[in-house]
């Protein structure tokens, strides 16, 4: 089978990558030439742990290819993904700019049946608005090739996407006509094979699944932060909180760590994304709307945290910050906590020293005021107090008595609780994590 993936962005990459690992022929096509170039090179624009290798591995065998043709790329292939970025706009709607433009690129160059599903994360009712724009264009070419749409979303983690690829949790496919459904289980059928799970329904469900899946993730995140805020005022320790619902097989003990919010390409767009479009649909979403300002606010909490820490004022105080990205395992800044605490701080006087294993160049970019070090210990030097905003494994085992000795004032913020607050404190350390005494 032929496959296109339109978009090499992460979820393309990701997704043509895997494919191609499958012994499908994969052909992934992008407009960036630059993009293009490095990666036929085999130079990975990402940092997702395992792709490099799996990118490698298919170009070598020729079952994985890029190019800037996208019209040669979609003529060739039974099956066209639609993997391209759905920013929000100011006003929290979703801006589907890249995805029209990419369905009428389809509907110019259809030359037979096609499967045209849509990857990227989009609102309910979208795929049917591809399908629009390919019969306009087929209409505007004098063309009338048949084709079917459908919906495929992703759940892919950074950090663990190739896992999350190939032994994922389900494969949800959304489809309203029999052919298509045929087409899309027989290539995903190594998964099916592995008994992975199949979710199979209409269109409008599946593009629902993505946003109600990342919508309730995000409350349980939101929900476990209220808690440790609550937990600061009352004595309490989060963390037991935590434990005791999360061995509660009702509830799970996944995402209910607590800390400075959540952040990256994914939770904040979606959860923007799905309050408005329930909101135009005459259904507002509560919950999600609730988690969204509980999310807001518990970066505001951090920076108060933090000047607290510092004696109750910011200004000509250095701190120290150790990992900028939204998560570990990744380079992704985007909607990171990091950039919004630390700019705020910024603006009540301080200066930043950080480091990031992964995500310097990114931060650059986002961070441009901030001095970005060459690793933990010279992020530490002549700092007033230290904040471990993102927790890289390398941060867990710090040799804190040359940490103590670095830093001016024996201070530690520990916005992902890493550290024990009764050692922290034996070691000499005026100590504060998010919800615990």
């Amino acid at each position: 089978m032929n496959v296109c993936i339109i978009g090499t962005g992460y979820v393309g990459l990701v997704t043509g990558a895997c494919f191609a690992e499958f012994g499908v022929q994969v052909v992934c096509a992008d407009k960036d030439t630059d993009k293009i170039a490095a990666l036929e090179r085999g130079e990975i624009p990402i940092y997702e742990p395992g792709l490099d290798a799996i990118v490698a591995r298919n170009l070598r065998e020729r079952r994985l290819s890029f190019t800037t043709d996208t019209a040669a790329a979609v003529q060739s292939a039974l099956v066209v993904f639609i993997a391209v970025q759905t920013p929000t706009k100011t006003d929290g709607t979703t801006d589907l700019t890249a995805i029209e433009a990419v369905a009428r690129e389809i509907g110019r160059n259809m030359d037979g049946y096609k499967v045209v599903v849509t990857k990227s994360t989009v609102p309910v009712g979208t795929s049917y608005q591809v399908k629009k724009w390919i019969d306009e264009e087929q209409a505007t070419a004098g063309t009338s090739h048949r084709f079917s749409v459908g919906s495929n979303p992703e759940f892919l983690r950074e950090g663990a996407a190739i896992g999350d690829f190939m032994r994922p949790d389900r494969v949800v496919i959304g489809a309203d006509d029999g052919e298509a459904i045929a087409i899309l289980r027989d290539l995903y059928r190594p998964l099916y094979l592995i008994e992975t799970p199949f979710v199979i329904t209409n269109i409008a469900t599946a593009e629902l699944i993505k946003y109600a899946a990342n919508s309730f993730l995000a409350v349980k995140i939101s929900f476990i932060n209220e808690m440790a805020n609550l937990c600061e005022e009352i004595g309490g320790d989060v963390h037991a909180i935590a434990r005791g619902i999360g061995l509660d097989r009702r509830i799970g003990s996944k995402f209910l760590h607590p800390g400075p919010g959540f952040g990256g390409s994914c939770f904040p767009k979606d959860t923007r994304s799905a309050a408005t479009f329930a909101r135009q649909a005459g259904q507002r979403l509560e919950i999600v709307e609730a988690v969204i300002r509980v999310n807001e606010r518990q970066r505001d909490r951090m920076v108060e945290k933090i000047t607290r820490a510092l004696g109750g004022d910011a200004r000509g105080k250095a701190v120290a910050v150790l990992g900028l990205s939204f998560k570990p395992e990744t380079d992704d800044m985007r909607d990171a906590p990091s950039v919004d605490i630390l700019q705020k701080l910024q603006q009540r006087g301080a200066t930043i020293r950080a480091f990031d294993p992964v995500a310097m160049t990114n931060a650059a970019r986002e961070l441009p005021d901030v001095t970005l070090c060459k690793n933990e210990y010279e992020a530490c030097e002549n700092a007033d107090a230290l904040v471990l905003m993102t927790e890289w494994n390398q941060f867990r085992m710090l040799d804190l008595e040359r940490v103590r000795t670095l830093l001016r004032e024996p201070v530690v913020v520990d916005l992902r609780n890493v550290y024990d607050p009764a050692a922290m404190r034996k070691a000499g350390f005026r100590y504060d994590s998010v919800g615990r005494c």
